[in-house]
Order: structure tokens, then sequence, then C-alpha cells
């Protein structure tokens, strides 16, 4: 297939993942119109309600005051006769409502009305999040590279996988030949391939971790000696420490609340925009983006299996083939 073809069915693909994100937005929106339509409706059948029990109760009242002025009057007449024949019909009850059973709940539309906006507002949330999120790791791991781990960088007590594919912490410093590229301070490897411009793209298997550091690094950066875990030093990383606990290594760190804790992350570089994303492949969801930096050096993946904690952290950093989404 050619070039153009891919592009092509790429473009098309792009359109229609758009096209039905929109669609399951637009009909989210219009499920909720019906919802507001249908409960003002009857908001305006409870307010007439009201009005017209408002106009019974007020020709009620009209009623009793006629009836008090003429008892008032007859109370203080002389016209027994009179007074005889007007008995019979003021003793006669008049018809009134018993109001202390009449409820209209005029607040419960508008409660109701305030909960369906707040559904909606989530299900946006919920949908945008998740269709986006599948959209976008689509649509990056068009860009997938094969890395592999670079030994001439790797901090003497890693061990890697003969592939070049796997690291570990092994506890023990190695005997392996001093290289200006080695790091030796930091846990930590590079992959042989490097990238100054365009877009990259690889995926890395943390399961059973405790402990990680994972993301891409200036090819210029100390490598004797410690440096920061920040995009001021060159380094633009998502990290895992205490099993649970996920940061962000922007300026300021942001802690990040995962929903799910991922077994493989998508790492995805666009040189040109300034932009390093993460995703959780599993669960197809976007974990953080490092966006409006500015890239001067050739940028490397960066890898830190961290320190084996007697076993707790055994298992190696694995970086594994990109299996393309399917719907």
């Amino acid at each position: 297939m050619s070039s153009t073809n891919i592009y092509f069915r790429n473009t098309e693909e792009d359109k229609s993942s758009s096209v039905e994100l929109f669609t399951d937005l637009i009909r989210s929106i219009e499920r909720c119109q019906s919802d507001q339509l249908k409960m003002m409706e009857e908001q305006k059948a409870a307010e007439k309600q009201a009005e017209d029990l408002i106009k019974e109760l007020h020709q009620e009242i009209t009623e009793l005051k006629r009836r008090n002025t003429e008892l008032e009057q007859l109370s203080h007449t002389d016209d027994h006769l009179h007074l005889i024949q007007m008995s019979s019909s003021l003793n006669t009850r008049p018809h009134t409502k018993n109001w202390t059973e009449i409820r209209i709940d005029s607040d419960v539309n508008v409660s109701s009305l305030f909960i369906a906006l707040i559904q909606l507002k989530k299900t946006l949330d919920e949908t945008l999040h998740k269709k986006l999120s599948q959209t976008g790791l689509k649509f990056v791991q068009k860009f997938a590279v094969d890395v592999t781990l670079d030994p001439d960088t790797a901090y003497t007590c890693l061990i890697l996988s003969d592939d070049g594919k796997q690291v570990s912490d092994g506890d023990v410093k190695q005997d392996v030949p001093e290289n200006p590229k080695r790091f030796d301070t930091f846990l930590c490897v590079l992959a042989k391939q490097g990238f100054s411009s365009g877009r990259f793209y690889y995926e890395v298997q943390v399961k059973g971790k405790t402990r990680w550091e994972l993301g891409v690094i200036r090819e210029s950066i100390n490598r004797k000696g410690k440096f920061k875990l920040r995009p001021e030093d060159g380094v633009w990383t998502v990290i895992l420490r205490n099993e649970y606990q996920y940061k962000a290594c922007d300026d300021p760190s942001v802690s990040l609340s995962l929903r799910v804790k991922p077994e493989k992350v998508g790492v995805f570089v666009d040189y040109e925009e300034g932009l390093v994303s993460f995703y959780d492949v599993e669960s197809r969801s976007h974990i953080y983006s490092f966006t409006g930096q500015t890239f001067t050096d050739k940028l490397y993946p960066y890898f830190n299996p961290c320190n084996n904690d007697k076993g707790k952290n055994s298992n190696p950093l694995i970086i594994t083939p990109v299996s393309p989404l399917m719907d």
C-alpha cells in the first residue's frame, strides 16, 4: 500500500472517529433537552395548578368574609323574624377545600432540572474523556517506533536483556567499560534511538512494579552526577512511587489520580509542537501531557526501573511491540 493510500485511510479513520464522537455528544444533548422540555411542561402545569388554587382560595376567603359580615350585622339586629329567616341559610356551612391536604411541590422540577444538568455535564465529561483518549491513543500509535536500550548509557547496576528490550535493577555494580554517555548516579538507561524532529511513540510494560520512571530526556543532560526530574533541566517524566503514588514531574510536580493501575504505558512526543504525552494503553486513557515545551536538543526515551527493593520491585521495564487499537 502506498504512503498516499495510508494517509488517505488514516484521514478517513480520523473523520469517522470525529463524526462518531460528535454524534454521541449530540445524542446526549438531545436526550437531556427532551427531558428538560418535559420538566418545563410539568413545571408550567404545576404553576397553572397553583394559580387556579390561589384563585379558588381567594374566592373562598371572599365568601367567608361576606358571611362573616352578615353574621356581624345579624348579631346586632333586633328584628327577630329576620334573624330566624336568615339563620337557616347561614347555618349551612360553605363548601371549602381542606387546604392542609394540598401539595404543590414547585421545587421538585427545579431540583430535577439541576440534577439533570449535572448528569449531562458528567455524561459529556465522561464521553469526551473516553472518546478523546481513545481517538488520541489511536492517532499517536500511528507514529510507533522501534526503540532498544543503549547499554553504553546504563547505570552499572542495571541488567539489560540481550535484545535490548528489558531492564531491571541487579543490585550489584557490574564491571562495565567507562563511557562518557553512561549515567553514574541515577539508576537509568536511554534508548539507542534519539529524535530531533517529528513525532514518535513507544510502549513500555510496567506490570507488577512498585516504582518506575518513564519519559524522554535531552541528549545534553548531565550524565556524571545528579539532575532533577523537571522540564527546566530537560527531563519530561511520569513516575510511580510506593506502588500507587503517580506523579508528573512538571514544574511544579502534579499528583495524578488514576482510575486504574497502568500495566502498559505509552509515550508520545511531537517535537515541533513541544508535546510529551503519556497514556494507559490497557484502559485506553490519557495520563498526562507536557504542553508548550521548547525542544532544542535531540530527545531520547528514558527508562528507570528503580531499586528492586529486596525483590518487591524486581520486575523489569519491558519495551513492547505496539499493537494498534481495535474499535
